[in-house]
């Protein structure tokens, strides 16, 4: 089976043209074709999953030949425009090179592309000296482009972006994730489960991180939190939020969300209030 040609149409097309802004930032534009050549990828396996070979990297952690094709293509991209530059991405790793870094997750949500359930997304962010810059969170399936560049805003396609203007959890839609790699935190986080759904509108378990934050960004979700998550789940939603006029946390309120992977995200008292209701539940492992 052959991967990574651009030469087919997708199985699956676009039920929306984007229209991209003009004035997008050139490192964005790179990221952007990047994203475009690995949902290219994904689009034209979705429709053939029970012909992909599939392996087991950790418990209920999956990894198949399209996230590796889809990988190869985006690093490709941004080698052939930033040869020294560094990259970390997930299925191959860190790869060294200067003060830049691009953080690459190619299928965020891929437990769910394997079951053909359309919900899945490509991320892509660029830190420079250990600060998030630029963001790309590429949705092929709906054709939604989510872009954004530190104290320049997000977009969503060629509109701007703000969060909603939920000023408590009452009323609120949250996103969140389920522990799935490792179940040592699911006592704690069922806590916080039940302790949020009772004070909110609902809770949503989409299963793309990335998209979650896009959502957050984009009002559809007025919060967000999971746990034990990767850089590359986070990098670039969690700009793409900030720029939105949210916030992103650890579970403490401080700014080491990349590296505990333990993340919290929302309007600016959403995100109050939801720190609020989860630090009963947060064990010394978590608040670490």
């Amino acid at each position: 089976m052959v991967l990574g040609g651009v030469e087919d149409l997708p199985l699956i097309r676009s039920p929306v043209p984007v229209s991209l802004p003009a004035m997008l930032h050139p490192m964005v534009n790179i990221a952007v074709r990047a994203a475009r050549s690995a949902g290219r990828i994904l689009l034209r396996n979705f429709e053939r999953v029970d012909q992909l070979t599939v392996s087991t990297k950790t418990t209920n952690d999956f990894v198949s030949e399209v996230d590796q094709s889809a990988e190869q293509a985006i690093i490709r991209e941004l080698r052939s425009k930033f040869p020294d530059h560094a990259i970390l991405a997930e299925e191959s790793g860190a790869h060294d090179g200067n003060a830049y870094r691009w953080i690459i997750d190619p299928l965020d949500g891929t437990t769910n592309y394997l079951h053909g359930f359309p919900q899945f997304s490509v991320s892509i962010a660029l830190m420079y000296r250990d600060r998030l810059e630029h963001a790309v969170v590429y949705d092929p399936l709906r054709e939604e482009l989510f872009t954004a560049t530190r104290g320049e805003g997000a977009l969503l396609n060629d509109r701007k972006l703000r969060v909603s203007q939920r000023i408590s959890l009452e009323g609120a839609l949250l996103a969140t994730g389920i522990p799935f790699r490792e179940h040592v935190h699911l006592d704690a986080y069922l806590g916080m489960f039940k302790a949020l759904i009772a004070e909110t509108a609902g809770i949503r378990r989409p299963g793309s991180a990335a998209l979650d934050f896009a959502y957050v960004a984009a009002g559809r979700v007025d919060g967000f939190w999971e746990l034990g998550l990767s850089p590359w789940d986070i990098a670039a939603g969690a700009l793409l939020v900030q720029e939105a006029g949210g916030v992103v946390s650890d579970l403490n309120g401080g700014d080491d969300y990349l590296r505990t992977g333990n993340v919290a995200s929302g309007t600016l008292k959403v995100h109050q209030a939801m720190l609020k209701k989860l630090q009963p539940f947060l064990s010394d492992q978590l608040r670490a």
